[in-house]
Order: C-alpha cells, then sequence, then structure tokens
C-alpha cells in the first residue's frame, strides 16, 4: 500500500509543476508578443516619419517649382516689353523728326505737304499710344526730377514762373508708367 500512495502523490507532485511550466511559457509568449508588438510600433512610426518626411519634401518641391514657373513668366514678360521698349525708344527720334516737320510746315503754303506730314506724324503717334507710350507735359509744370532733366536754368520773367518749366528743348516720354526717356527742359530760377 505504500507504494500505491507513493503513486498517488507523485501525480500530484506532477501537477503543480505543469501548471507553472504553463504559466511560465504563457509568460514567454506574453513577453515575445509584447516585444514584437512594441517593434510593429517602432516600425510604424519611423514609417510614419519617414512619410511625413516625404511629404514636407514633395510639398517643398512643387512650391519651388511653382516659384520657377512664375519667375520664369514673368522673366519672359519683362523680355518682351524691354525689347518693345527698345523699339519704340528706338523710333522716338522719328517722331521728333515729324513735329520738327510740321513746325517748319507749319510756316510754308504747301498743304498737301503739311497734311501728309500731320497723316504720318498721328499715324505713328497712335500706334505708340496703343503700345503703353505717353507724352510727358511739361511746360508750365513744376519742375520734377522724375520727369524732367534741366538743361539749364533761365531767369524767370515773374514770382510765379520760378522753379517752373519755361520751355521744352526734347519731348519726354513714359512707356507703360516708366519714365522712357525725360524731358529736356529749361527751369526758372
Amino acid at each position: 500500500m505504500a507504494e500505491t500512495k507513493d503513486m498517488t502523490q507523485e501525480p500530484q507532485a506532477e501537477a503543480p509543476v505543469e501548471q507553472t511550466s504553463q504559466a511560465a511559457e504563457s509568460k514567454k509568449k506574453q513577453k515575445k508578443e509584447d516585444r514584437k508588438s512594441d517593434e510593429l510600433k517602432k516600425q510604424v512610426a519611423e514609417l510614419t516619419d519617414k512619410l511625413a518626411a516625404e511629404k514636407d519634401s514633395y510639398i517643398r518641391l512643387m512650391a519651388e517649382f511653382e516659384t520657377f514657373r512664375r519667375r520664369s513668366s514673368e522673366d519672359r514678360l519683362n523680355l518682351i516689353s524691354s525689347a518693345a521698349a527698345k523699339t519704340i525708344e528706338g523710333l522716338l527720334p522719328v517722331l521728333d523728326d515729324c513735329e520738327r516737320a510740321m513746325e517748319m510746315l507749319s510756316k510754308s503754303s504747301d498743304e498737301a505737304a503739311k497734311e501728309g506730314t500731320a497723316l504720318i506724324y498721328n499715324k505713328l503717334m497712335d500706334y505708340l499710344k496703343t503700345q503703353g507710350l505717353a507724352r510727358i507735359e511739361a511746360k508750365g509744370e513744376t519742375f520734377n526730377t522724375d520727369f524732367h532733366e534741366a538743361v539749364t536754368q533761365f531767369p524767370a520773367p515773374n514770382e510765379e514762373m520760378k522753379g517752373k518749366v519755361i520751355d521744352v528743348i526734347q519731348t519726354g516720354y513714359t512707356l507703360g508708367g516708366k519714365v522712357l526717356r525725360y524731358a529736356k527742359v529749361v527751369v526758372g530760377a
């Protein structure tokens, strides 16, 4: 009977050992799962950071491209307007010659020459006005260094004319609001 008691006691002793080994195994499994979970969380965080960095890089690149596109179109427009300004600036002496011819013909009796010269001058001036050319009116105006270039000073005939434009030597023009050629004037002193 002693042997039966030992046999019955042995299985009882094995049962708590099995439970502890199962608990240890479940703890090990839990720790493995926790480590895997932590690793996955780290990977998700890293990928989220990479995605945010890539998105930021993409947005910056698009902004730079938009700036480049805008600047290049502005440069193109400036080049075109600069070329137009150079062309119109080259036509200003012709305009001056037409004005001188009209002035000389005003003393002449040849009506056909007056009309022809006036017609050419008006057509040229109308076209240049459509391109943005405007005459700087100077005679009788207060001297302004933004639009006028003083060639000389002349004693003013009266106090009101001091600091004002007495005579215009060469007509000035603006193109699109910018001075293309300053008006050369005589200022009252």
